[in-house]
C-alpha cells in the first residue's frame, strides 16, 4: 500500500493510520482549460481541478445563498369562477360535520322534484346542483337553521377548485321522470297468484297516466327530429 509522506499536517487533517482524509482534500474547483483547436467547441477543453491548500487551520468556506423562490409556501392561483357559467350551483356550508347526503337532500326536499343533486367538497362544504339559476337563487333566499348558502363566486377556495376540476359533471340537475308501479304490481300479482285489490277507477287512472307519458315521449322525440331536419 502506498503511504504518502507529508509533513506539517496535523492528526485531524490527515490520519493515515485509519485511512481518513481531511475535508479540505475532498473539496476542489474544476475549471475548463483550452487544449487546442476551436475555442467555441467544448471538445477543445479539458477539466482541471484545483485542490484546496492544506494548512494547519484551513477550513472550507460555506457560501449560503437565499433561494429565489419559496416553494414551501406556494399556492396555485384561485380559479376564476363565472356566475353565468355556474349560476345553477350554490355552495352549501357551515353545517355540522356529521351531516350526510340524506340530511342535505332533506333540507332542499322541495327542489328534488324539479331536479337537485349534491356534490361533496369536504365535511362541512358541498355543492348544490339545481335545475336552473332561478331555482338556485330561490334556494339562497331561503333561510335554513342548520346550514348556509352562497353563490359559487363567493365560495371557499376548495369549492371553487372542485367546481372547476369537474365542470363537465356539474350540469343542471334534471327533473325526475314520472314513474308508475303498474308493471311491478302486475309481475308480483302474477308470481304470487293473488288478485289485485285495486278498483276499476284506479286501474283506469294508471292506464291514462301511462298513455300520457308515452305521448309526451313521442312528442319530444318528434320535436328533436324536426329540429335536426330544420322543419
Amino acid at each position: 500500500m502506498f503511504e504518502p509522506r507529508l509533513s506539517g499536517l496535523t492528526e485531524p487533517e490527515l490520519n493515515l493510520t485509519i485511512d481518513e482524509l481531511s475535508e479540505d482534500w475532498r473539496l476542489a474547483t474544476t475549471v475548463p482549460l483550452s487544449k487546442k483547436g476551436n475555442r467555441d467547441n467544448p471538445r477543445s477543453y479539458r477539466p482541471v481541478s484545483h485542490a484546496s491548500v492544506l494548512t494547519g487551520n484551513s477550513k472550507p468556506k460555506k457560501n449560503i445563498q437565499d433561494p429565489c423562490f419559496n416553494y414551501y409556501n406556494y399556492q396555485p392561483a384561485e380559479p376564476d369562477i363565472d356566475d353565468s357559467e355556474f349560476s345553477h350551483i350554490v355552495e352549501i356550508y357551515d353545517f355540522p360535520a356529521g351531516f350526510k347526503t340524506e340530511d342535505l337532500l332533506r333540507a332542499f326536499s322541495i327542489y328534488q322534484k324539479k331536479g337537485f343533486d349534491i356534490k361533496w367538497v369536504d365535511d362541512t362544504h358541498a355543492l348544490g346542483l339545481f335545475s336552473s339559476a332561478i331555482a338556485a337563487r330561490d334556494a339562497m333566499s331561503t333561510k335554513h337553521p342548520m346550514l348556509k348558502t352562497r353563490p359559487l363566486s363567493q365560495a371557499s377556495r376548495s369549492s371553487k377548485v372542485k367546481a372547476r376540476s369537474c365542470a363537465e359533471f356539474l350540469l343542471p340537475a334534471k327533473e325526475r321522470p314520472q314513474t308508475s308501479a303498474m308493471l311491478a304490481r302486475r309481475l308480483v300479482i302474477g308470481a304470487l297468484g293473488v288478485r289485485s285489490n285495486q278498483t276499476k277507477a284506479e286501474r283506469e287512472a294508471e292506464r291514462k297516466k301511462l298513455k300520457e307519458a308515452r305521448e309526451q315521449k313521442q312528442l319530444a322525440a318528434q320535436q328533436i327530429e324536426d329540429a335536426w331536419e330544420g322543419r
